[in-house]
């Protein structure tokens, strides 16, 4: 199942960084080894894994721009069960000055390239907004996961997104496809998550996920306990919610692999 997978949508509050967490939790949960990426300055996804963004001496920027092997860079969230190349807010310096270096659009691709046979799967975590970030993450990656949020603006979004998807697919990873689309804070009670959810299902088909993800207050909560739902509290729904998701995910691999054969 080795596979890289960038969890995106240039559209922020959406649940990126949530799911991008529990989603490699989930899938240590059905003993994956996996390896999650935070690609975002901000750091939360780093935090959200029990790890100090403030007291990491190598980080995201040092694999940018230095070139520091993965193996001083790499981290184990011990909780969460993955492993973690981390963030923090140095990594913003790493967007100006990827525009002066060579093979700038790969430099994630060839530092993954070393550790790729050692996980079945790699979770990039992408920041808000197509930058140099992004744009290695797409690059680096073999498909993508949008979360989205079942409100007006979301189709709008995504347009957006999967416009930038083709335009790395023409200039750097010709393989790069989206991988699916998930409904996250989802709310059944309204008629706008159901009008949104039928567009959706309209547009991807099946590679929108049945699984869907509630608005539930134990995801809320966890990230400021430095840990991801399954392990602040494994019998919510959230909790529950992103074990379905991984088992969704890990079917459709099989299935596209018995496929290929």
């Amino acid at each position: 199942m080795k596979k890289i997978i960038a969890v995106t949508n240039q559209k922020g509050g959406v649940g990126k960084t949530t799911t991008a967490i529990n989603l490699a939790a989930s899938l240590v949960a059905t003993k994956r080894k996996v390896l999650l990426v935070d690609m975002d300055p901000q750091g939360n996804a780093t935090m959200g894994s029990g790890i100090s963004k403030n007291e990491l001496e190598f980080h995201l920027y040092h694999v940018l721009i230095e070139k520091t092997p993965l193996d001083k860079v790499i981290v184990h969230a011990e909780q969460a069960g993955y492993d973690m190349i981390p963030s923090n807010g140095d990594v913003t310096a790493a967007e100006v000055e990827l525009l002066n270096v060579d093979q700038r659009e790969h430099r994630l691709s060839m530092a993954l390239e070393t550790v790729r046979d050692q996980y079945d799967m790699i979770i990039l975590d992408c920041p808000p907004s197509l930058n140099m970030l992004t744009v290695n993450a797409l690059t680096a990656a073999d498909a993508v996961l949008i979360p989205v949020q079942c409100e007006y603006f979301a189709l709008e979004g995504i347009a957006a997104l999967l416009d930038t998807i083709e335009q790395i697919k023409d200039a750097t990873n010709p393989k790069l496809e989206v991988e699916g689309v998930l409904r996250t804070m989802y709310d059944g009670r309204t008629s706008l998550t159901s009008d949104v959810s039928k567009e959706l299902q309209n547009h991807f088909g099946a590679r929108l996920y049945r699984t869907v993800i509630p608005r539930n207050i134990r995801v809320a909560e966890a990230p400021s306990y430095g840990l991801p739902v399954m392990q602040y509290d494994q019998s919510s729904r959230g909790a529950l919610s992103y074990l379905a998701l991984a088992g969704e995910f890990i079917r459709r691999q099989e299935e596209t692999q018995a496929t290929a054969n």
